[in-house]
């Protein structure tokens, strides 16, 4: 019995778990790319705030400084053999690894393919037709590459229709691959060079859970995110957006507008999405005329980062809030009210982290109700 089979029959005798509930070649799909990720790159969109440091960092290793061999000629291969560039382990035949070989075209790709990995080389094109005969596939890793919009086929993923993951991040992009399959349930673009997301760009893209387009140069997003009924992740940061994209859709949990140019939200914004936990809008141009009372006043939101902007006073929160960072603003007052709008014993903010500090409150400022209104408090910086 395969080793990795072995290790997952014995995890899942100590979580008590029955085999059953388990698909074998899924499990080793995620354990065969666990062991060869954990060596070169990490993604981690687990929520935090880090007062210095951005709120993502991406590794990757640096392409090798040697001269590349003369490159060889795509093989035209057999549709069970792999490709002579690549690595296909006999314990797991639907998987093929050709990731950091300084490759600079894309080998064949076998029929029986569901996983794929090019990432970490110096591939500039993806020719029309390169995946018509690996419609199976699930995963592609196409990350930390050089390739360009101008360089890929119109239909290059066109026939992937069962394609749940799509890791483009680290290229040379300046628009988004289209058509894209509607199976997708992730999408990875960052730290590419795309400046406009059409409305319809992903149209029918009702599977997408996660959606990660930051450190790009995009200053419109349109209505593009209203039709994804599913997405849970939507990370924008580090763009060049004027305003809020249109239409949030209702289940998202997670937004990242942080490092834009952002001033203004418009009423009831949040409204839609009564799943929201996570808003961060830190580093953008918020002031208080470009924001309506109720504009973060939704229930359901955790965690609201709205830190180095130019806010001059406290905007009103749910008293559902448990983490608020203000710091950085222009902020002068603090206004009780903003947390409570009535202050007894049966009426208090749940918030634990308060961040005011880089304003311009004095520390004697702070009303004599605070301590009642904000009673749960473990942390309030000024």
């Amino acid at each position: 019995m395969p080793w990795a089979t072995t290790l997952i029959l014995i995890l899942a005798g100590l979580c008590g778990s029955s085999l059953g509930q388990y698909n074998e070649e899924e499990d080793l799909a995620w354990l065969q790319y666990y062991l060869r990720q954990s060596r070169v790159s990490s993604y981690n969109y687990v929520p935090y705030y880090e007062e210095e440091s951005p709120a993502y960092a991406y590794s990757y290793p640096s392409a090798t400084d040697t001269e590349p061999e003369p490159e060889p000629e795509p093989q035209q291969a057999a549709p069970w053999r792999c490709p002579q560039e690549c690595d296909c382990p006999p314990n797991f035949s639907s998987a093929m690894y050709c990731d950091t070989r300084n490759l600079r075209y894309l080998p064949f790709v076998p029929s029986r393919m569901k996983y794929v990995y090019f990432q970490n080389n110096l591939i500039t094109s993806i020719q029309e037709g390169a995946f018509d005969n690996a419609t199976e596939l699930e995963w592609l890793a196409l990350h930390n590459n050089q390739i360009s919009s101008e360089k890929m086929g119109k239909r290059v993923f066109g026939k992937l229709q069962r394609l749940e993951r799509l890791y483009m991040n680290n290229n040379n992009l300046t628009r988004l691959p289209s058509p894209l399959p509607r199976s997708l349930r992730e999408l990875h673009l960052s730290y590419n060079q795309i400046s406009k997301v059409p409305s319809n760009a992903l149209e029918g893209l009702e599977n997408l859970t996660a959606l990660y387009l930051s450190h790009n140069f995009i200053f419109e997003m349109g209505a593009s995110l209203k039709g994804l009924k599913s997405l849970i992740l939507a990370d924008l940061s580090y763009n060049n957006l004027r305003k809020v994209p249109d239409g949030l859709p209702a289940s998202l949990e997670q937004l990242y507008l942080e490092y834009n140019y952002i001033n203004a939200i418009p009423d009831d914004y949040f409204q839609v999405s009564p799943r929201l936990l996570y808003v961060r809008m830190s580093h953008n141009s918020l002031t208080n005329q470009g924001l309506s009372s109720n504009t973060f006043n939704s229930s359901s939101i955790l965690e609201l980062d709205l830190s180095y902007n130019r806010l001059q006073k406290i905007p009103r929160v749910n008293t559902n809030l448990e983490n608020l960072y203000l710091q950085g603003n222009q902020i002068d007052e603090f206004s009780i009210s903003s947390f409570c709008s009535v202050v007894d014993v049966m009426n208090y903010s749940r918030l634990q982290v308060l961040r005011l500090d880089g304003n311009e409150i004095k520390r004697n400022a702070v009303p004599p109700d605070a301590p009642l209104c904000l009673r749960r408090a473990t942390v309030i910086e000024i």
